[in-house]
């Protein structure tokens, strides 16, 4: 896991398929499906519609929290956060062909998803955000140099992804702090042209990436 995440959200101007549609064009191949306020049977639907799409892209399709829908649909994995399942509970479901990624907002939290077998981090926030309602306390800049070095000195070697209120201009900095990609979800789709957006975001980290 590296490089753009693009989060689903539904906004006055699109749905969430127009939103996995936006990401797909702009050259983004990781999407997570995010419906916190959907029913259950909505967000099958959709993910069932989405990974459709996202397999004519060749892209990778996450879903947050629906663990037994992300082993439904044959997704590629699902996202926890520290309120949803238990890591260790949702890997004996969904074996080991999937991936499941874990919200963290200290290097404490990064220990415990470690320890459980996670295979990526969402790290945040990084600034406010109002696409998530219970926010932790926010990181910035300083936040990331400091977990990011005691990750790497304690051999912790988990892709970690920036996620949390981030800006096109935020990029380059957030980058040099040793994260993996970045994760996005209003930038784009508040651009003037959503696509266009994903396609710069996408050059921007890859100028970073090593």
């Amino acid at each position: 896991m590296n490089g753009l995440l693009f989060i689903t959200h539904r906004t006055e101007r699109y749905t969430y398929m127009d939103s996995v549609r936006i990401a797909l064009e702009g050259g983004c191949r990781q999407i997570q499906l995010r419906m916190k306020e959907s029913p259950v049977e909505e967000i099958e639907k959709t993910a069932f519609a989405a990974k459709q799409l996202c397999d004519t892209y060749q892209a990778a399709l996450y879903i947050d929290d629906q663990v037994e829908i992300c082993k439904k649909a044959m997704l590629t994995g699902v996202h926890l956060g520290k309120a949803d399942m238990d890591p260790k509970d949702a890997r004996k479901l969904l074996g080991n062909t999937y991936m499941i990624g874990g919200t963290a907002n200290t290097f404490e939290d990064i220990l415990s998803w470690h320890a459980a077998g996670v295979n990526y981090i969402g790290l945040g926030p990084f600034r406010f955000t109002q696409t998530k309602k219970k926010l932790s306390p926010l990181l910035g800049l300083s936040g990331y140099k400091e977990i990011l070095k005691k990750c790497k000195h304690n051999a912790i070697s988990l892709p970690v992804l920036a996620i949390g209120g981030i800006n096109k201009e935020d990029i380059p900095e957030l980058m040099n702090t040793g994260i993996s990609g970045i994760a996005l979800s209003s930038t784009i789709l508040m651009a003037e042209n959503p696509v266009e957006e994903t396609k710069e975001i996408i050059h921007i980290i890859k100028q970073y990436q090593s």
